[in-house]
């Protein structure tokens, strides 16, 4: 009788229960969800099961994000049908291939994390609710249970800050602008980018709620920001209270961190809590990150402070965990020495390439992280850039060492911290999968697999393309600390030995371009065959750009040895091969909607309620992926190009723009040399040198352009961008192998 009553209790609840599981189905494909039969049920283990009723496909898992992470395993490997970024709405067949064997797959990794704050401003900056709504979708499907969510943080602090006697104008010079709220968020820099208007604060409150709203009804656990200490910088002076200045950062003044000592830190932080409680509510889980990349820690006893934040972060909920960032310095032994066994979890931010977890690299800690839990994260992408680019030799090998090696018992999950999203989809495929697979595999039979789950057919010449990119491009190996992709040299401040793009790149060569050129050639040579399959139509131009921008490094690097041979006609070519090339690529770019320049100034614009406030908005959305800060930041503080993107119109209008200006001064310095005019030379602070002396002068001279000039005026200009794809992309990128990729 007992039972009767409980399984009759279970039916009832389930029929209660709000199924976001149908309503996402519903979404990708209408009357999808007709095609499925849901089964929650309860188990010890996260898992989800796979097995056929009739027409139906029946999975079962014990939460909804499992099932969601079944239906997307069904519809890689028995449809062919994947679901990523470019591709999330999808027509479904109308009999769906039939499960032959019923398949189960179990984890013991529960916690699925998702975001870097970068991810907030790099690519998420000026979503609305629609496309928030798509990537909630994406990350259910991939398993995902445990997201950042700070959307709104800056709507807390303004209410914070009024409450402590700051006035709007104070506020304003505070908090950063949308393209850098993250930054922001970071105790990195404040004001950047702003005043937000009013009515900012209005959306990103409403967003925040629908956002926490159908996370929550996945069963998600949102990470809410915690606070950790950060005031505004003239806090000391406006509250009298005790502080550690910030410092700078990249030459940003950083804001003060309130000392865990000071009367007032129990005073602000459960004000703090309060605000964001009384708008989001409280969470199981709070993200901290004090003294991020390089805070000023001088003076601060960070025990103290550890225990303080963590002590805050209680009374609000007892059972909260602090979760913070594994990178760099962070978290140093002396905060969080003293935390107890399941108050902290820590992501190890970059564990495929520097796993600070005990495994040989160069952020290794030795004791790994001690009693703490942690989770296994990939980073991939740094600053939104557009690239090729993994290592998945390195995630295979590290991830399954943590099943053996002592030093990483305390492992409790995965997560995903990149930078920028929307790219590089196999890595992060690969990555979902791997709590899912408890035995070692290899890149080679994945990816033969996963070029079946992602374009529905078995093609020899794909699949050897995909081979020859997961033995190159994909495959950054072992003692190769770069941060993300080879950076494009099309986006690079020119030079005349120009190599990297960013500042502190520490990119270097890996891979052959001409196995990128091969595999290019390769998804070519079938095109046409595959037309209109849109994620076909998307690697293609994706690994054809690559092909691009490795050979204009080959082509950059031709007319550099023309200048320095003093070929004159020679350079004249060869240097306009290399502009042709650039545009050539803006072409190619511009047949996805995905690598337009429109697309992202057209989100920024249409989340502007006045003209003011789009402007405001485009200003943010240019400047971001391009100098970045003003001309102190982007030049002396590093910042310019950091998050550069290879994208139409950008390449057209802002690097073409940098480069035919510095091939001009090229051919101009060469005319110079040919006929040096020493009598010019000879005037001024030249007086007194011999001929000889002033020949050297006049041929050694160095061109040097003032770039951030060029730079600043494209920031301020309101010229429109399409977000529309134009052309058809097989017929242009036939074209451009035919003349760039082959040779003529």
């Amino acid at each position: 009788m007992k039972y009767i009553l409980l399984v009759l209790m279970n039916i009832f609840v389930l029929g209660i229960q709000a199924n976001p599981v149908t309503d996402m189905l519903e979404r990708i494909d209408k009357g999808a969800s007709k095609k499925f039969k849901i089964e929650l049920k309860a188990s010890e283990k996260d898992y989800f099961e796979l097995s056929q009723d009739g027409k139906k496909i029946v999975v079962k898992g014990n939460t909804w994000v499992n099932i969601a992470t079944g239906i997307n395993w069904y519809l890689k490997y028995h449809a062919g049908i994947h679901l990523s970024w470019n591709n999330m709405h999808q027509p479904l067949p109308a009999e769906m291939p039939r499960v032959l064997q019923a398949e189960r797959h179990e984890t013991d990794l529960r916690l699925r994390y998702d975001f870097n704050y970068c991810t907030f401003s790099y690519s998420m900056a000026f979503w609305n609710w629609k496309r928030w709504q798509e990537e909630i979708d994406w990350m259910a499907l991939h398993g995902v249970n445990l997201p950042l969510a700070i959307v709104g943080e800056e709507c807390v602090w303004r209410n914070v800050l009024l409450k402590l006697g700051y006035t709007k104008d104070e506020i304003n010079k505070f908090i950063a602008g949308p393209a850098f709220l993250a930054w922001w968020a970071m105790n990195n820099l404040e004001g950047w980018g702003g005043p937000l208007p009013d009515s900012w604060y209005i959306q990103h409150e409403r967003l925040q709620k629908q956002i926490l709203k159908r996370m929550k009804e996945w069963g998600m656990q949102p990470v809410l920001p915690g606070y950790s200490g950060m005031l505004p910088s003239n806090a000391k002076q406006k509250l009298g209270v005790n502080v550690a200045e910030g410092g700078k950062w990249n030459s940003y003044t950083r804001p003060t961190f309130l000392q865990p000592t000071d009367e007032k830190f129990h005073e602000i932080a459960q004000l703090y809590y309060q605000e964001l409680t009384a708008l989001f509510g409280k969470a199981n889980y709070y993200s901290m990150d004090p003294f991020h990349e390089g805070g000023n820690t001088n003076g601060v006893d960070l025990g103290a402070s550890g225990k303080a934040i963590m002590k805050e972060m209680k009374s609000v909920n007892p059972k909260a965990v602090w979760v913070i960032q594994g990178w760099q310095n962070n978290p140093r032994e002396e905060l969080v020495g003293n935390l107890s066994k399941g108050d902290l979890l820590i992501l190890d931010l970059f564990s495929e390439c520097r796993p600070k977890w005990g495994h040989t690299s160069i952020f290794q800690n030795s004791k790994g992280y001690g009693i703490h839990e942690w989770l296994f994260c990939m980073l991939e992408n740094f600053g939104g850039n557009v690239g090729l680019h993994g290592r998945m030799d390195q995630l295979l090998n590290n991830f399954y060492q943590t099943k053996t090696n002592p030093k990483a018992a305390q492992i409790k999950g995965i997560g995903f911290t990149m930078e920028g999203s929307e790219n590089n989809p196999v890595m992060f495929e690969l990555m979902s999968e791997l709590p899912w697979r408890n035995e070692p595999f290899t890149k080679d039979e994945w990816v033969k697999e996963y070029c079946f789950a992602r374009y529905g057919v078995r093609d020899e010449a794909i699949e050897k393309a995909w081979i020859l990119l997961a033995n190159s491009i994909y495959n950054c190996p072992r003692g190769n600390n770069q941060e993300g992709t080879t950076e494009s040299i099309f986006c690079g401040r020119p030079s005349a030995n120009k190599y990297q793009v960013s500042s502190w790149s520490s990119m270097s060569n890996y891979y052959d371009p001409d196995d990128i050129r091969e595999a290019a050639l390769l998804m070519v040579s079938v095109a046409d065959k595959y037309k209109g399959n849109n994620n076909f139509e998307y690697d293609l131009v994706d690994i054809v750009r690559q092909a691009m921008a490795d050979q204009g490094r080959v082509q950059y690097l031709e007319a550099m040895a023309d200048y320095k041979a003093f070929r004159r006609k020679a350079f004249m070519i060869s240097s306009q091969r290399f502009l042709d090339m650039l545009l050539a690529q803006d072409k190619l770019l511009g047949t996805r909607k995905e690598f337009r320049l429109g697309r992202w100034i057209d989100m920024a614009r249409n989340l502007g309620n006045t003209s003011e406030e789009k402007d405001l908005y485009e200003w943010n959305a240019r400047v971001q992926i391009t100098t970045w800060g003003n001309r102190v930041c982007a030049d002396q503080g590093g910042l310019r190009d950091y998050a550069h993107k290879e994208w139409q119109g950008l390449l057209k209008d802002f690097y073409y723009m940098r480069w035919s200006a510095y091939f001009k001064a090229i051919n101009d310095e060469m005319d110079i040399k040919s006929k040096p005019d020493i009598e010019k030379l000879g005037d001024g602070k030249y007086k007194g040198l011999s001929q000889n002396e002033l020949l050297r002068l006049a041929l050694e001279k160095e061109v040097k352009l003032d770039f951030y000039a060029m730079e600043e005026p494209w920031t301020l200009q309101h010229n429109p961008y399409s977000p529309l794809a134009e052309g058809d992309c097989v017929d242009v990128a036939k074209e451009i192998a035919r003349k760039y990729l082959f040779g003529e």
